[in-house]
């Protein structure tokens, strides 16, 4: 794999080595050093891009896609993998986690922050989470969303901080929680539910503090996107019906129905989120990963042709209108089912939310199961191919923008040959991450390659930005031959890309191509955070 590095720090990098029959050393290295020593430096960088006329590129993987993974705290499945760990134990587990990520060939993290109206940084409105250190309200003695933002944006990743808005507890005892925990002060907020405790999304007071305690953490971090779950009214128990009628007689005026009722405080705890999001930080992507089915087409005609539950109807997720409302940036169902399943078809649900999403500007990015593999009955277990066919069929509707997998320690266990089929067949190259143009940024100007110097068997590159701009990262590629003063369109082509880098607080930063082979010409962008790139620098070419 290529590697690379800032000036200041390691980092980790989406790379993949560039095709080579030798590896730089001896007599050639030292003729690179001399052919390096006297090559000019690159020019200043122009005012506007290079224009980009260039042919479509035929054949070529997506350039930009959204490849994440879910890395879930709640009962300790992903991070931290046990309570009661020291702070370097918790932190060592992270990078390892996030390590691994990159090597995946992912470029965003989805890492879950608020499990149980708790937290995963030092909140002055709910107590430290017991998923950290096994007590509720225990100091883990360091602020792991902190780290864990920081270490994503070291390798490049992008950081979604993942939060279940209404569930309190896995258990349905107020008197276990922390004696000044919020939802033991105003019992008159929460009710128990199939064994678990939760906020009721009906009392006003109840959804207002929720948008409080969240937002605490986007004021305070430099998060790339704010998240929720598919948990919002939980899901149904066979003969137990929702304790809200209290609270329906006192706030339900002008709905006649109680799912109507519901429905609305849901759709406005997410309306309030997003205007909430978007006041603070326009540059958050606010997104959600509802149940993989709104309504099934026998209900409604406006539903897909299935006919498993229905979340608007359970859940009183109206996630079609979250979406046809522009109340969302991206919206992430989790499509959780395979290809041919009579009540839930991967390949019917697809294109439906394609088509619902299609006149919006809300990113469509799905859910993926990769804990199935492996571990169910079925097509799972008996089709190693089938989650790489997923992405085959993907790759058929362009209004689908990348993939999201559950979670990132099936990744490595479980689901790990299945997604070396992934990687082999879909992720052998890097990608971008998509943009968003309502979110605003532009095109910062084109960077320059200052130095190309050989280190035993490896290229270094040192990348600086145009005067007065700065990147949030540099994009590398390598273009086989020579440049004819033509528009560089080698760029177009992801097969080019060697990887990204995040620029440092200086905004330099130095990209290293391992067993660099003569015969390629290198270019590199410039990004800004959310994701928009700028014409080529000038070429550096390596005889």
């Amino acid at each position: 794999m290529l590697a690379h590095t800032n000036r200041n720090r390691p980092r980790r990098a989406h790379t993949v080595p560039i095709p080579r029959t030798a590896l730089v050393s001896g007599a050639l290295a030292a003729a690179l050093t001399a052919s390096f020593l006297h090559a000019p430096q690159a020019l200043a960088a122009p005012e506007e891009p290079r224009a980009q006329e260039c042919d479509p590129v035929e054949e070529a993987p997506p350039k930009r896609q959204m490849r994440a993974e879910w890395i879930a705290g709640v009962e300790n499945i992903d991070w931290p993998t046990e309570q009661g760990l020291s702070a370097e134990e918790q932190q060592a587990e992270l990078v390892e986690l996030y390590d691994g990520a990159v090597d995946r060939g992912l470029n965003s993290v989805i890492v879950q922050v608020r499990p149980t109206a708790d937290a995963f940084w030092p909140s002055p409105h709910e107590p430290w989470s017991e998923w950290l250190t096994g007590e509720q309200g225990g100091d883990p003695g360091y602020d792991p969303l902190e780290f864990a933002v920081e270490e994503a944006h070291e390798r490049n990743l992008e950081f979604h901080a993942w939060y279940n808005p209404y569930r309190v507890a896995m258990h349905e005892d107020p008197t276990r929680l922390v004696e000044d925990h919020p939802a033991r002060q105003n019992p008159e907020w929460t009710f128990s539910y199939g064994g678990q405790l939760y906020y009721d999304p009906g009392v006003p007071e109840a959804r207002e503090f929720v948008i409080e305690a969240m937002m605490h953490s986007v004021e305070n971090y430099d998060l790339d996107g704010v998240h929720f779950d598919d948990y919002f009214y939980p899901y149904p128990v066979g003969g137990e019906e929702i304790p809200d009628q209290e609270t329906f007689a006192e706030h339900g005026e002008g709905f006649d129905d109680v799912a109507d009722w519901r429905r609305d405080n849901v759709d406005t705890m997410v309306r309030e989120v997003g205007e909430a999001v978007n006041a603070t930080k326009p540059h958050v992507k606010f997104g959600i990963s509802p149940f993989g089915i709104w309504r099934n087409s026998a209900t409604d005609p406006a539903g897909s042709d299935t006919s498993g539950m229905q979340s608007y109807d359970e859940q009183y997720a109206d996630s079609r209108k979250w979406v046809t409302e522009g109340w969302l940036d991206y919206i992430n169902p989790q499509i959780y089912w395979n290809i041919g399943l009579e009540v839930a078809d991967y390949s019917v649900l697809v294109p439906w939310w394609e088509e619902v999403a299609a006149t919006t500007d809300t990113h469509l990015y799905i859910g993926q199961a990769a804990y199935k593999v492996g571990e169910e009955e079925g097509p799972w277990t008996e089709d190693p191919g089938e989650l790489s066919a997923h992405l085959d069929l993907n790759r058929d509707h362009p209004g689908v923008h990348g993939d999201v997998y559950f979670s990132a320690t099936s990744l490595r266990t479980n689901a790990q040959e299945a997604f070396e089929t992934v990687q082999r067949e879909h992720y052998a190259h890097p990608a971008l991450v998509p943009v968003a143009p309502d979110l605003g940024g532009e095109s910062p100007p084109a960077p320059s390659v200052t130095r190309t110097a050989p280190v035993e068997e490896d290229l270094e590159l040192d990348l600086t930005p145009a005067k007065g701009s700065e990147p949030a990262y540099y994009a590398v590629y390598a273009v086989e031959g020579v440049p004819e003063g033509k528009p560089v369109c080698g760029i177009d082509d992801a097969r080019n890309l060697l990887g990204t880098v995040r620029a440092g607080e200086d905004g330099t930063a130095t990209f290293t191509v391992p067993g660099a082979e003569g015969g390629y010409t290198f270019y590199a962008t410039a990004l800004d955070r959310l994701h928009h790139e700028s014409g080529a620098s000038e070429p550096r070419y390596l005889p």
